[in-house]
């Protein structure tokens, strides 16, 4: 079985990716989490390693946490896929999305750029998707999305913590319809829930953070900065209470 890792976010892109790879045969050894030494958090999600270590006891696939600077960024993200290729690795899997997205292109280029000379395979399961069809997909199979991002414009402060579903996706897409541009907001998520999940991700405390360096096309960005959380038991206890009355 072919062993890969997920370049990872911990956001809906990456997560569906990383459902689809496995559903596909492949074997996931590490979520690879590039964090700034700068900061000690993921960029532009600004999520700490303690979070991101959680989702991922919370997914049950370990989390592999790769520091670095801004300076030589991509020098250093082939010195990890030069190591992990030593290690058995054979690909790395990418979240990211052609169809209405402007970036495709230069980021296609990027991940060529850092696969190639280590020898890495790379697969992009959600390629030849558009947006409103991954959203979709994502509520049917159950992810539990949050909103842990938002420009200060035309989304604002209020998005955050918000939940993808229904009703989410037909706000978006009426602002689509409404854009001269075809843009709805510029926004990050996070994945609590779902069929990837062994445990459920509780997020019990956080705060609105509005970050001024994260600058969006002239917009700041509003984040939460999540302070706590925990895992949950996704074995509803009614069931134990029935296996226990089947044992006796």
């Amino acid at each position: 079985m072919t062993e890969v890792i997920v370049s990872w976010s911990g956001g809906k892109d990456c997560t569906l990716a990383c459902y689809k790879a496995i559903k596909s045969g492949l074997k996931v050894r590490y979520l690879a989490s590039i964090i700034t030494r700068s900061t000690g958090k993921l960029w532009p999600h600004l999520l700490t390693p303690e979070v991101l270590r959680m989702q991922a006891e919370a997914i049950g696939i370990p989390l592999l946490e790769w520091p670095s600077a801004t300076e030589g960024y991509d020098d250093n993200y082939r010195r990890m896929l030069g190591q992990l290729k030593t290690e058995g690795v054979e690909g790395v899997v990418f979240g990211d999305v052609n169809i209405g997205n402007s970036f495709a292109v230069k980021h296609l280029n990027w991940i060529k750029s850092v696969c190639e000379p280590t020898g890495m395979d790379y697969h992009l399961p959600l390629w030849q998707d558009n947006r409103a069809t991954l959203l979709s997909e994502l509520i049917d199979l159950g992810f539990e999305v949050r909103i842990l991002a938002a420009d200060s414009t035309e989304l604002g402060e209020s998005w955050l913590g918000r939940k993808l579903d229904k009703d989410m996706l037909a706000e978006l897409k009426i602002r689509h319809s409404l854009s001269p541009n075809g843009n709805v907001g510029y926004y990050h998520t996070f994945v609590t829930d779902g069929p990837l999940f062994k445990s459920r991700l509780v997020i019990e405390e956080w705060d609105r953070v509005f970050d001024e360096q994260a600058q969006f096309g002239g917009m700041g960005v509003w984040y939460m900065d999540i302070k706590r959380c925990r895992l949950e038991s996704k074995t509803k206890p009614e069931t134990l209470v029935l296996l226990s009355a089947e044992a006796l």
